[in-house]
């Protein structure tokens, strides 16, 4: 991110925090939080607009407007999803989650909220986002089967590398085939391009695959099954990428939403041989990590 700050970075922290003890404790938290009552239960998740506050004042951009969202935001998806969970107690899935669903991801995909940021922080807008629906989806919500776990085990390495394996011969003959990858050289130091792909992973990889495999594809599976769920929310991933690396005179980018479509079934694959969440964050990375070396 640009425009590093003290302060950028304590916010940077501060939405790291939510991913890093869910990633790492959550079922632990989980049981926490259903012990407490169901006003503070609702209210926790408005403290996600500290970050907001503090980027906004310390760049004198502040709004009230923003930082309603931003503490009322959460707030409501807590409530809506506690009433999923009690409308339907089976999680196969209803419209308080395909609401939310939508909701974050156009916020995501047509950057909604972005202005309130400053430029080359935006980024952060992302991040507490996704810590809105962590906070929902696992703490109130109480999904089971996505798999989100930053403890990693030798059975998400062998499965995401393996995607990666099979994925990779068919989308670069078919992206070369479209004129949308182009070989080049771009060898970093190897320190370097350590970072580059740690960076992928818990910037990128991980925030898409946690929206995409743990909460789409894995509500689909209890409604359409394990295949229509793959192939539906792998085209949902691919739609996502229509307004990436546009032209001047391009407005749907059809290349990218084909290939990473088919992308998006390898990494749906990866998780859903384990129902891992970071195994197919391992192919997820990898690939575009390999892109930006070599295409």
């Amino acid at each position: 991110m640009q425009n590093v700050t003290p302060v950028a970075l304590a916010a940077l922290a501060l939405e790291l925090a939510p991913a890093v003890t869910f990633g790492c404790t959550g079922e632990r938290v989980i049981r926490a939080v259903q012990r407490w009552p169901v006003a503070l239960r609702l209210s926790l998740p408005a403290l996600l607009v500290v970050p907001y506050a503090m980027v906004s004042l310390s760049a004198h951009i502040f709004e009230w407007t923003g930082f309603a969202l931003y503490a009322l935001l959460p707030v409501a998806i807590a409530a809506l999803l506690m009433r999923a969970a009690e409308s339907d107690p089976d999680q196969r899935g209803d419209w308080h989650d395909a609401f939310i669903l939508l909701v974050l991801g156009l916020a995501v995909d047509l950057r909604w909220f972005e202005s309130a940021w400053p430029i080359g922080l935006r980024a952060l807008n992302e991040l507490l986002l996704v810590d809105a629906g962590l906070y929902g989806f696992l703490a109130i919500r109480q999904l089971s089967g996505t798999g989100f776990n930053f403890c990693m085990k030798w059975s998400d390495w062998r499965t995401g590398l393996r995607e990666l394996v099979f994925f990779a011969p068919a989308v670069i003959v078919l992206g070369l085939a479209l004129g949308f990858i182009h070989p080049h050289r771009n060898l970093p130091g190897i320190g370097s391009a350590i970072l580059r792909w740690i960076l992928i992973f818990f910037f990128t990889a991980v925030r898409e695959e946690l929206f995409f495999r743990a909460w789409v594809q894995n509500l689909l599976e209890r409604r359409v099954g394990r295949r229509a769920a793959l192939l539906t929310a792998s085209v949902v991933f691919g739609l996502s990428h229509f307004n990436k690396r546009l032209g001047a005179n391009v407005h749907f980018n059809w290349q990218y939403v084909l290939l990473a479509t088919i992308a998006g079934i390898f990494y749906g694959r990866a998780w859903r041989e384990n129902r891992r969440v970071p195994a197919s964050t391992i192919t997820h990375t990898t690939v575009d990590w390999l892109w930006g070396l070599w295409f």
